[in-house]
């Protein structure tokens, strides 16, 4: 079973240390920001859109060996494998060696901006490697007549491609146990060249819009790999009159690519809100990132089924004053989250976070970057009038764990599950980038707390992705 972190790992990313910061919950002044139509703030964490799903376990693996300051650690290297909400499953390497995956963590399809691969020049060379080896790469003979090696079992492949993964991921100084495995790492990491970040398997673009009663609001933007999408209108739209339509006036229940949606709000709403959903089905772009926001080890897309995407975009509407629409995205490169607020009233909208106030004018947007400590967990929530509210809550995790020395030396002459490799339905391996024969503790994810605008925040030291 996966647990969250086991003990000697955590020393060994050296004595963690305890901050308090403060996290504005939400002031806001000025005008309308959620309605009637929006619930009161839960903290969804941000999705970009596309597949959302759960990790089960490492299914097909080998060993490998971690060498850092002298010492040597053995790991589990391989294949994992996800369950795609509403259906689907997911093939996916992990990034991060040292950052322990968690059984039943919740993922969600990503772009590299968010994650570690954020600057790293390398990242393009982790997706060719994913075309080009197991399990894209499925006849082991011809992979392994390639790579030059003697033959491949499927844990031989699967090993030979995380430890190359993981050299251009981490910087790692990491081998595969097997001589064959390891004589594919060689080859994926010798050959290997940059290609571009592959596509989102679905969003909607932009995911909040703003408009007044009476007029088509968005537009609001498809971009999908599908053949199509569904489009379900919001809850109760029919008894609001509220309508999804396209740029002239029909009402959609479908779409693809490109497609263009609007929000089709009567002239006599009161101010509300209302969210649509699209849904399709597909296989996940190989090469998608997959980030959890409860501090499991990010993924990286080896293999999809056909599988559920979905996405969610939300419109905004008053008659008078400020009207603003509100998103947030995790933005690795400044080392925060963005909150991106567009204004389309007719008068300026006026907030407070993190003890700066912040003015959009009529018809303007702005993006505000909230700026967080890394691995640190927020949840805060921005408040309108009539106790009504939009919350945002996450984990920043945009760099590599750091190995600050220290390591246990395991010998590969001893016993250890990850030793022999194996394709098993259930195994005993805690994750890959953790020696599988320490006990772990479960339920050590990091974790914020905010009360009265004050945060705990345990902050584990790691160093920038290295080429």
């Amino acid at each position: 079973m996966f647990s969250a972190l086991s003990a000697p790992s955590a020393r060994r990313r050296g004595a963690a240390r305890l901050a308090a910061a403060t996290l504005v919950s939400g002031l806001v002044s000025g005008g309308l920001l959620a309605t009637a139509g929006m619930a009161a703030a839960d903290g969804t964490p941000q999705s970009e859109g596309g597949a959302t799903a759960t990790l089960g376990g490492l299914k097909t693996y080998g060993a490998a060996v971690v060498h850092d300051g002298g010492n040597d650690e053995q790991v589990s290297a391989g294949l994992f494998e996800m369950s795609v909400d509403n259906g689907g499953t997911l093939q996916t390497y992990g990034l991060d060696i040292h950052n322990p995956a968690q059984k039943d963590a919740k993922y969600h399809e990503t772009s590299w901006s968010g994650t570690s691969l954020n600057g790293n020049k390398n990242a393009g060379k982790i997706s060719w490697i994913l075309s080009n080896s197991y399990p894209q790469v499925n006849d082991l003979a011809a992979l392994a007549a390639e790579a030059g090696a003697k033959g491949l079992t499927e844990q031989d492949a699967a090993a030979g491609t995380q430890v190359a993964i993981w050299r251009y991921s981490d910087g790692a100084d990491v081998d595969a146990s097997d001589p064959q495995a390891e004589t594919l790492a060689d080859y994926l990491e010798k050959h290997a060249r940059n290609v571009p970040e592959p596509t989102a398997s679905l969003t909607l673009d932009p995911p909040a819009v703003p408009g007044h009663p009476g007029e088509r609001i968005g537009p609001v933007t498809v971009h999908t790999d599908a053949d199509g999408v569904t489009v379900t209108p919001p809850p109760d739209a029919a008894a609001a009159g509220v309508k999804i339509v396209d740029k002239d006036g029909k009402q959609v229940t479908s779409a693809t690519d490109g497609g263009r949606l609007y929000f089709q709000v009567p002239k006599k709403a009161q101010d509300g809100s209302a969210e649509l959903t699209v849904q399709a089905s597909t296989t996940v772009p190989v090469g998608r990132a997959f980030a959890s926001d409860s501090r499991s080890q990010t993924q990286i897309l080896a293999g999809s089924s056909e599988s559920t995407v979905s996405a969610t975009a939300t419109a905004t509407w008053a008659a008078k004053g400020p009207i603003p629409a509100l998103s947030a995205e995790k933005n690795c490169a400044e080392g925060g989250v963005d909150i991106t607020v567009v204004n389309k009233g007719d008068k300026a909208f006026t907030f407070e976070l993190m003890g700066e106030e912040h003015t959009i004018p009529a018809g303007r947007s702005q993006t505000v970057t909230i700026p967080l400590q890394e691995d640190q967990a927020y949840d805060f929530t921005i408040k309108g009038p009539g106790g009504r509210e939009k919350g945002f809550k996450g984990v920043l995790d945009c760099k590599t764990e750091s190995s600050t020395g220290g390591l246990s030396t395991q010998t590969l002459s001893e016993p250890s599950p990850a030793t022999a490799g194996g394709t098993a339905a259930d195994t005993n391996l805690a994750e890959t980038g953790t020696t599988s024969t320490t006990p772990f503790i479960a339920g050590t994810a990091i974790a914020l707390v905010v009360i009265g605008g004050a945060a705990l925040i345990l902050i584990r030291k790691k160093t920038p992705t290295q080429d």
